[in-house]
């Protein structure tokens, strides 16, 4: 079976340098390799491609068969790195906690520990006849979340 920390060092290898960014490697019992990676201003297929070849050439597939698929995350996959999070700053983003609950809004800032979002919600306040919306803002720890996924707002 071929080992996934060996495929990351190959991709590792190949993108240094670059601004290409490993975002996660899953190899099956089955020898089904998928590497996703990205950049800050997306990927192309010609970077797949290359990163593709580069793997394939430190295997021999006569001793080890294989499958290989190399792309980019995609929209509506769970960020999973840093460097994802960088790339959607101020994009709209739906967290699920650790704690089951979700909320959807604009990630604003970002540091090391975690991000800002600001979303809307509807509040009646105190002696008021009706509800009317009131902008907030929470600094979400990475440690307290679940997933995080960018969403398109249509």
């Amino acid at each position: 079976m071929i080992d996934s920390k060996e495929i990351e060092k190959l991709v590792l290898e190949k993108i240094e340098g670059t601004s290409v960014f490993l975002v996660e490697v899953k190899v099956s019992t089955s020898n089904m390799i998928n590497v996703f990676v990205d950049s800050p201003s997306g990927l192309g297929i010609d970077e797949c491609i290359s990163i593709s070849r580069h793997i394939e050439e430190a295997y021999d597939r006569d001793v080890e068969d294989f499958s290989l698929e190399v792309s980019s995350p995609g929209i509506g996959q769970p960020l999973k790195v840093f460097n994802q999070y960088k790339k959607v700053l101020g994009r709209t983003v739906e967290v699920l906690f650790a704690d089951g609950k979700k909320q959807e809004g604009v990630m604003t800032e970002l540091n090391q520990d975690g991000f800002v979002l600001e979303y809307t919600v509807r509040e009646k306040e105190e002696g008021a006849k009706r509800a009317k919306d009131v902008e907030k803002k929470q600094f979400v720890e990475f440690a307290s979340i679940k997933t995080a996924i960018e969403t398109l707002k249509v």
